[in-house]
């Protein structure tokens, strides 16, 4: 009987090939993974691509000025002026004003921004950047990327301060370029005013630039917070007298003068100027932020002021 080898049975290379084919296909396999890091190296971190830390540079270079001076001319200008026939006043203002600037108004509606950049005037209105909520508007590339070139939007933090945002805001002013910027945080929910919050001031210290404080009525009517489609209904827009910064004064100080100075604003269009300059003299000019929030759903409804008469027009008004 013949005596077995000791030695290990070779595989046949057939058998060989087979299992290196199938180690193959198992790598390759979906869903497919990064190959391992060792322990000893540290990994890298690929960089966020939207929300706060999205590059809108691109959107302020030559080529994309033009498209949007385009959109905000071409487009924006007359679907605004056929859904908010919009009465402006207090351009005037801003005659003895060089330099760029923080432009600041209150909230109700998507529509606001189209409204603003057709009426802040020029040199301001096409050297405008609008600080918009990175967690809304920045979401997905291509949102952010639309947002960026149809209006020029830059991605700022509203629920918390972030330096980045703070940074390239003041390096944009430093530039020349002018902000808008919507101190409440966001759209009003029952179409009163909400408190400002203290960034634009801090913003406009800081820069050492004026801030212009400008009042919107009525887009809320037109397409409030939670409505889809827009209904036409005339809307005002008052800009106001520019404010400066203060030798020494902090952005909570300058906070309270440009809450007042909006206030003061809606004022003149509910009564005339010297009605509201009267009460804003004696500290008496009504809050946009109305009946404390104690005060029921229903009630604080009710003294909204009511919606004003629409004017006939044959044609909007297109300037």
């Amino acid at each position: 009987m013949a005596r077995r080898s000791a030695l290990p049975q070779l595989p046949s290379p057939a058998r060989v090939l087979a299992s290196s084919l199938a180690r193959a296909r198992r790598a390759t396999a979906f869903p497919y993974r990064a190959a391992p890091v060792p322990r000893d190296v540290e990994p890298t971190v690929s960089p966020a691509r939207t929300g706060i830390a999205y590059d809108t540079s691109w959107a302020r270079g030559p080529g994309a000025r033009v498209v949007r001076w385009t959109i905000v001319e071409g487009v924006a200008r007359p679907v605004v002026a056929a859904l908010a026939m919009p009465r402006r006043g207090g351009a005037d203002r801003l005659d003895g004003l060089a330099g760029p600037a923080v432009f600041v108004s209150n909230h109700h509606s998507h529509l606001d921004t189209p409204l603003l950049l057709t009426s802040i005037p020029e040199p301001w209105r096409h050297r405008l950047v609008v600080g918009a909520a990175a967690d809304y508007f920045f979401g997905s590339r291509p949102a952010a990327t639309l947002a960026a070139l149809a209006i020029g939007a830059v991605p700022i933090e509203r629920t918390k301060v972030n330096r980045r945002s703070a940074d390239q805001l003041a390096e944009l002013l430093d530039d020349g370029w002018s902000v808008l910027l919507y101190p409440e945080g966001g759209r009003s929910p029952d179409g009163w005013g909400q408190e400002f919050r203290a960034g634009a001031a801090w913003l406009a210290v800081r820069a050492g630039v004026p801030v212009v404080p400008i009042h919107l009525a009525g887009t809320g009517r037109i397409l409030r917070k939670g409505r889809r489609l827009p209904s036409p209904a005339p809307t005002r827009v008052a800009i106001g007298a520019p404010l400066r910064p203060l030798p020494g004064e902090d952005p909570r100080a300058l906070n309270e003068r440009l809450s007042a100075a909006v206030d003061a604003l809606a004022d003149e269009g509910r009564t005339d100027w010297w009605q509201a300059r009267h009460r804003a003299h004696a500290a008496a000019t009504p809050a946009l932020r109305g009946p404390g929030p104690a005060v029921g759903v229903w009630r604080r409804s009710w003294a909204l002021p009511r919606r004003p008469a629409a004017t006939n027009r044959a044609w909007p008004d297109l300037s």
